[in-house]
């Protein structure tokens, strides 16, 4: 009876007593991130993603005969209870992989704290507001901050826009930021002629910073800041009747900006993305997560957003790295499995890593907000 019992309970859970006989294992995909506060919104979009390439799996039967899993943890957008919250998912799910963190400092309390060497766990998919240097169990599946703006700086010069401002979080990796933009418009002979920050994790921008811009009247400003953060700015911005043109990098995301923000004040603005458009449907990997957000049971609680469609690709590529670790699953396999994951495509989006290169895409493309309050690119 206890026997008939276990097999009821494994088959409600989509195991069957074959796939045991074989080894089978669930293999769980820990993500511990802001699911409330100022970047709840692209969170729960990202953890949308990652649960929606995860079931897909596990409706096609698994990889290797393994299934997935997510848990997730809220740490509200607090660094310290990233790092807390990720030690007690490690030992209570024993997660294989983990997936989906945002914020600079905290990913800079859990890379710091040694945890991902001394657990051999890969986090694989994050978002930040700095350029971080090369760290072992660091997988992006986006191109980094350096690609963006060398991307915005190189139109910008194109059409004759010289005069360049920069307003960014004030956090550590703010002079390695500011250097990386000195040196793009060094490169095209534009000139950096106003800089600003704010202070990181808040959307607090005071009016000096503001006023900073006004005055110095750059032609264009650089936004690298959080969605909330880039809405204040542009806000206030507006109001006191700044007009260079307005470049926001990819963490700015349209759907938070547009809580604060009317149709008026977010037209024009230009953002970089760094996956493909998850709106228009042009290749295979827009159409995929399209139709799986349109058939998904229980229905997506959140909108579609290039923040979804990061978190679909970041779960799709540890779908793949668990299928070519074959059907013994380990942390030291999962991550071999990434140091091979050469030249993936995922349907017009290309993912690669090596050792000592776990930046995986060169992606980029600039889009701007239109009249309408929609992405055109």
């Amino acid at each position: 009876m206890r026997i008939q019992s276990l097999v009821r309970v494994l088959a409600a859970a989509g195991v069957t007593a074959a796939s045991l006989a074989a080894g089978a294992a669930q293999i769980v995909v820990g993500q511990v991130a802001p699911l409330s506060g100022l970047e709840g919104t692209q969170a729960r979009a990202y953890s949308a993603g990652l649960q929606l390439a995860l079931d897909k799996a596990n409706k096609a039967g698994g990889v290797n005969g393994h299934t997935f899993a997510l848990v997730r943890k809220d740490d509200g957008g607090r660094p310290a209870d990233t790092l807390a919250g990720t030690k007690l998912l490690l030992s209570e799910n024993r997660p294989l992989v983990l997936a989906g963190y945002f914020g600079d400092r905290q990913i800079g309390e859990v890379v710091d704290s040694g945890l991902l060497e001394k657990e051999k766990i890969p986090l694989v998919g994050y978002r930040v507001n700095e350029i971080r240097t090369e760290t072992p169990m660091l997988y992006s599946v986006r191109a980094n901050l350096r690609d963006e703006l060398n991307k915005i700086t190189e139109h910008l010069v194109t059409v004759g826009v010289t005069r360049l401002g920069l307003f960014y979080p004030d956090g550590s990796g703010a002079a390695t930021l500011l250097a990386a933009m000195e040196e793009a418009v060094k490169a095209r002979n534009a000139k950096l002629t106003a800089k600003a920050t704010y202070v990181q994790g808040t959307n607090k921008v005071p009016n000096t910073v503001v006023d900073a811009f006004i005055a110095a009247a750059p032609q264009a400003i650089i936004i690298v800041s959080s969605g909330a953060a880039a809405a204040a700015f542009i806000e206030k911005y507006r109001l006191d009747g700044g007009a260079a043109q307005l470049f926001a990098h990819s963490g700015a995301d349209i759907e938070q900006m547009s809580q604060r923000l009317g149709e008026e004040q977010l037209k024009g603005v230009a953002i970089t993305q760094v996956t493909p458009n998850p709106y228009k449907v042009s290749g295979r990997l827009s159409k995929e997560l399209s139709d799986l957000v349109r058939t998904a049971t229980p229905k997506v609680e959140v909108p579609l957003s290039y923040a979804m469609m990061e978190g679909y690709i970041a779960g799709s590529v540890i779908v793949e790295a668990a299928r070519r670790m074959g059907p013994k699953v380990s942390r030291e396999g999962m991550v071999a499995a990434l140091d091979g994951l050469d030249n993936f495509d995922l349907g017009g989006y290309k993912v690669g890593f090596r050792p000592g290169m776990r930046a995986g895409s060169k992606f980029v493309e600039l889009t701007i907000i239109t009249d309408t309050g929609r992405i055109r690119q």
